[in-house]
């Protein structure tokens, strides 16, 4: 499961919470316009070793433990202040109550700062919602007046490795031949027919990933998030908590071998597709492929998705920004009502055209 943290750092002029602002790269107090300058550490995005870790022999500074509860609508675990004893869950709107709950996770080594504040995310919602044919006009006027969106970084994991690959297969040619057939009225005619020649071979491809992405997130539906891509993670920083001042982070609910596997998916294709052009010819056919995968690597990293969730007329509706490019995905809302005139209106027009066409005919109109 995943959980949900607020990364608060008080301002030390009137108290309130500061905000990382990305713009100015330093903290803000919106309360009382106070700023304070962040010194990030000058150091490299440093790979984990993925088979230290799976045997549980991570540096002790690579962990953190964290106190959480579990939202009981979507399974998402939120983690509380020492006194607050109940908020609502960022990511389906519903109630959680404080609890007890440990987690013990990775920490993050790189993290995409925001770069759309909240209205820039919610202008790009009501954007998206607006070109939506068949949505509720209610659930558009309650979103653009609705509550806060919240910005959340997304846990995701990234994988390096290096990967060897023996095949086996056949290449195939294409050639064509003339073909004789009979017609329909029984006369003699020729055609091109297209054929393909097989010849067994094989051979090897060999290829390094880098950060291989994979989603770490249970809370939000994967198509959605998956939609955002591309991330740019050329711009990632080193991790800081300071990044997330004002902000949540959600600790990843997708373990790390389970992650592995994701991406051992995701390069099985690239490589499918090095072995289909190694094979090369007119077409291909892949019979076996072996591949052995050295060097892996990983590094958990946060990305920013700012996240609105609604309950409206008793049904929950989220919506994610992509808070880098502003790329929007969400769940598709529908209004019965507009459905059901759109088809009315489609019947009245099909009804008025079958009228104007048969008093034409009486008309005399279409007589020759």
């Amino acid at each position: 499961m995943a959980e949900v943290l607020d990364h608060r750092f008080p301002c030390d002029n009137c108290g309130s919470d500061f905000r990382f602002d990305p713009d100015q790269g330093q903290l803000v107090c919106d309360h009382c316009g106070n700023a304070e300058a962040v010194l990030f550490p000058a150091r490299d995005i440093v790979e984990l070793d993925f088979r230290a870790a799976v045997q549980a022999r991570l540096p002790e500074a690579e962990i953190e433990e964290t106190r959480v509860s579990q939202c009981p609508n979507c399974g998402a675990q939120v983690e509380f202040d020492a006194d607050i004893h109940a908020k609502d869950c960022a990511f389906c709107a519903t109630p959680v109550v404080t609890s007890t709950g440990a987690h013990r996770h990775i920490k993050p080594k790189a993290v995409l700062p925001f770069n759309l504040d909240e209205k820039a995310a919610r202008g790009a919602m009501n954007g998206w919602l607006g070109s939506l044919w068949f949505a509720p006009n209610g659930l558009k006027e309650y979103a653009r007046k609705g509550r806060k969106m919240n910005g959340i970084y997304v846990p995701y994991w990234t994988f390096d490795a290096d990967t060897r690959t023996a095949y086996s297969g056949e290449r195939g040619t294409h050639y064509y031949v003339n073909q004789s057939y009979r017609d329909s009225e029984g006369r003699t005619r020729t055609r091109r027919v297209r054929k393909t020649r097989w010849r067994g071979v094989q051979g090897r491809v060999q290829r390094w990933f880098d950060d291989v992405l994979v989603l770490a997130s249970k809370s939000l539906p994967r198509k959605y998030t998956e939609a955002l891509e591309p991330w740019n993670l050329s711009h990632l920083h080193p991790y800081t908590p300071e990044y997330l001042a004002g902000f949540r982070a959600e600790g990843y609910g997708v373990e790390l071998v389970d992650g592995y596997d994701d991406a051992r998916g995701k390069m099985h294709e690239v490589i499918l597709r090095d072995v289909r052009f190694d094979i090369g010819g007119d077409a291909q056919r892949i019979h076996q492929v072996k591949t052995d995968v050295s060097n892996v690597t990983f590094k958990h990293i946060l990305l920013p998705v700012w996240v609105a969730a609604y309950k409206y007329r008793g049904k929950s509706y989220r919506f994610v920004v992509n808070g880098d490019t502003g790329r929007v995905q969400g769940e598709r809302p529908y209004s019965i009502w507009k459905i059901l005139f759109a088809i009315l209106i489609a019947l009245i027009v099909m009804a008025a055209a079958a009228y104007v066409g048969v008093s034409l005919e009486q008309a005399g109109v279409f007589d020759g």
